[in-house]
């Protein structure tokens, strides 16, 4: 099996950056629409991805993609896929899916007859009377948009943001995906000094450093494709083999990160030792009114409090207030701070020097970056 269409999800809002990295992890084809990158690369790219990739939410191989109308396309489309050329004779085959703006909107029905018609063709085509369904699991999922169906595959199991790193976390935990996107507009390096004046549970410090040192976002986790047969055993240790490998051992990076709750820093710290990022990430109890730092060049990165999520509206207000006198223009510095906030430039004191749409799960936000520091 050599070149195999696949499609990676990812958060609205960081479709190029995705694509970007799968480019650089070695996909050829890749084109992004709305959530979604679709890519073409082999047994071993699948692989990589999966341990590898910072940004997307899980790895599909795109097993069909075509127009349905009624339930009789539905099922004839789903029948002419090639379920055999990747689930075994006792595969575990769900189906799952979404149905948007499309003649056929019931997912349950679509379900039905995605299930009945992959069942059929893999009965015809691996001469079997009855599919037990006692083997490997590979999910199917489907999405139904403005009448295209996508059949595919789901290699990753649990999303990809389950780093397997945050054992713990507070209240409102940021997805490590969302993190990752963060600092991938920092521009964060290996050299770089991160700050995060409102650290929660980590998750940004220790997906910067994880980028600065280039340790694996998935490198400890499993995989649902390793149950595979199509995918031997040997890919996937030669893959985390690869990428440990790359490790930086004399990475100059260095991550603090600040709160005022004992708890949320002793979480942080543990799940900085799960991420083998410990020796570069120092965490201390601080308000952010007391901000300060005597560093030559640093990027701070932060996702404040807000009304919807911890804080009173007018309690996040002060701190964007506050924000704004902490965060001041300093050569070699650079600020990145995602909010919901509409008036958050307002509050802050300055318009960003460049803004950008992302969503925090279902709340829309904006990236306000501020990297000009001339007076």
């Amino acid at each position: 099996m050599t070149e195999i269409n696949c499609m990676a999800p990812c958060l609205m809002g960081i479709e190029k950056l995705l694509s970007d990295e799968l480019k650089f992890l070695g996909a050829s084809d890749v084109k992004a629409e709305n959530g979604r990158v679709f890519f073409s690369g082999d047994i071993s790219l699948i692989a990589k991805i999966n341990i590898c990739s910072r940004l997307a939410e899980r790895v599909y191989i795109l097993v069909s993609r075509f127009d349905a109308y009624t339930f009789e396309d539905l099922f004839q489309g789903t029948y002419s896929a090639p379920w055999e050329k990747y689930i075994e004779k006792d595969g575990i085959f769900p189906v799952t899916g979404r149905c948007l703006s499309s003649d056929l909107h019931s997912v349950p029905s679509c379900q039905a007859v995605i299930k009945k018609a992959a069942a059929e063709r893999l009965k015809s085509k691996l001469k079997a009377d009855v599919l037990p369904e006692t083997g490997a699991l590979y999910k199917i999922k489907f999405l139904l948009m403005k009448n295209n169906v996508c059949l595919m595959l789901d290699t990753s199991g649990d999303p990809l943001h389950k780093r397997g790193y945050r054992a713990l976390s507070n209240d409102a935990p940021m997805k490590e995906t969302l993190a990752a996107a963060l600092v991938e507009l920092a521009r964060v390096r290996s050299n770089h000094t991160v700050i995060d004046p409102c650290c929660g549970s980590g998750t940004i410090l220790i997906e910067a450093a994880q980028k600065a040192l280039n340790i694996p976002a998935n490198g400890k986790r499993s995989f649902a494709a390793e149950k595979w047969s199509i995918f031997s055993p040997q890919v996937w240790q030669e893959q985390r083999e690869l990428a440990y490998s790359r490790i930086k051992s004399d990475c100059a990076f260095k991550g603090i990160g600040y709160d005022i709750d004992d708890n949320a820093l002793d979480i942080c710290r543990r799940n900085a030792r799960l991420a083998g990022a410990a020796d570069y990430i120092t965490f201390k109890h601080r308000d952010i009114h007391d901000f300060s730092e005597s560093f030559g060049r640093a990027s701070v990165i932060c996702n404040p409090p807000y009304g919807e999520r911890l804080a009173d509206i007018a309690t996040a207000q002060e701190i964007y207030k506050t924000m704004g006198k902490v965060f001041t223009k300093k050569q070699g510095w650079s600020y990145t701070v995602i909010s919901p906030e509409g008036d958050f430039e307002k509050c802050f004191g300055r318009k960003a020097d460049k803004r950008r749409k992302l969503y925090n799960g279902m709340i829309s936000c904006q990236v306000y970056q501020y990297f000009r520091n001339e007076p």
